[in-house]
């Protein structure tokens, strides 16, 4: 009888939990510094997720290692659900194994998956001030540096997007490795790096202020925020990535309380203004359960595997 009562009470742990979920403010954790895209992405969901929780959500910018140092935080967190990630997954979670040679978490254990939110395209930019206009222009220009110069980045998937233009183009150009995208920028325009590889919402903030020209996008399709830029696939170069964001917590985190950040998450999403929101911001909605995002986690994996692979990416 008691084992049976002991049974029931351990069963009935998680569901109780979640019922008090949450008990106080929820700290989420953002890969990279202030002002990037991936921050006023987090900060516009964190908003949506406190109201919807009744407690504050507090957002923490931990820039660093491509997004690494952020991840360790969150693998160290309490699994309650009082903390959590949103963040670019495909590259700070299903690439990050072939990109670090030591990494602080397991990718494949130390994580559970929420829900999807959006997908956002990646896009090759220039000094606006500089004669360059266009792709062909750009690799004529690298020509002229010493080793095809360099480009600047601060995260996984413009480093996979970069490497890839540079081997489907046959550059040498050199990585330089950024904190803060502010400083990619200024390096830019001073001449530091010859273009950068960013996601679409830092880009179109930076070409808003007339400081950038995009020369083209890195997905498949083109960017709903820059209709007029052509793809590297359509000029001739074969690179296909697009990123995709999701939410994660600690492996460990009880299912109730998972399911039920999934379903504010997903609300937050399929609702009007976040839609509104997403296309001002240069992102495309992309909702989605936590076994889904548990799949599209594996299989990214093995794409972004073949990603390191052919751009020829030595592990950090």
């Amino acid at each position: 009888m008691k084992r049976l009562l002991a049974a029931v009470l351990a069963l009935a742990a998680p569901f109780a939990a979640a019922q008090e979920f949450p008990s106080r403010e929820i700290r989420s954790i953002c890969n990279f510094g202030p002002g990037s895209g991936a921050d006023i992405l987090v900060r516009f969901y964190s908003d949506k997720l406190a109201k919807l929780a009744g407690k504050p959500v507090i957002v923490e910018n931990k820039p660093g290692a491509n997004g690494a140092l952020a991840s360790a935080d969150l693998v160290r967190s309490r699994p309650d659900g009082h903390t959590i990630m949103i963040t670019p997954a495909s590259s700070t979670i299903a690439s990050a194994p072939y990109l670090f040679k030591n990494l602080p978490f397991d990718t494949t254990k130390d994580f559970a998956a929420v829900s999807t939110i959006s997908t956002v395209s990646f896009v090759i930019m220039v000094d606006a001030a500089k004669p360059i206009k266009s792709v062909r222009e750009l690799i004529a220009h690298l020509k002229t540096r010493p080793n095809d110069g360099f480009y600047g980045t601060s995260n996984n998937t413009g480093v996979i997007a970069a490497e890839l233009f540079k081997h489907a183009s046959g550059l040498k150009t050199t990585y330089a490795p950024y904190k803060q995208n502010a400083q990619a920028l200024t390096d830019l325009l001073q001449g530091g790096v010859d273009f950068l590889s960013y996601d679409a919402t830092y880009a179109s903030q930076q070409v808003k202020g007339g400081r950038v020209r995009i020369l083209a996008g890195t997905g498949t399709k083109r960017s709903s925020a820059f209709p007029d830029v052509p793809t590297l696939q359509e000029l001739g170069y074969a690179v296909d990535v697009t990123a995709w964001w999701g939410v994660v917590v600690a492996a460990g985190t009880p299912k109730p309380i998972v399911d039920r950040l999934a379903g504010w998450f997903n609300q937050i999403t399929n609702d009007q203004d976040t839609k509104d929101f997403l296309a001002r911001a240069a992102f495309e909605p992309f909702p989605g359960s936590p076994e889904q995002m548990t799949a599209l986690l594996k299989t990214d994996a093995a794409r972004w595997k073949g990603y390191v692979e052919l751009a020829k990416i030595e592990p950090q």
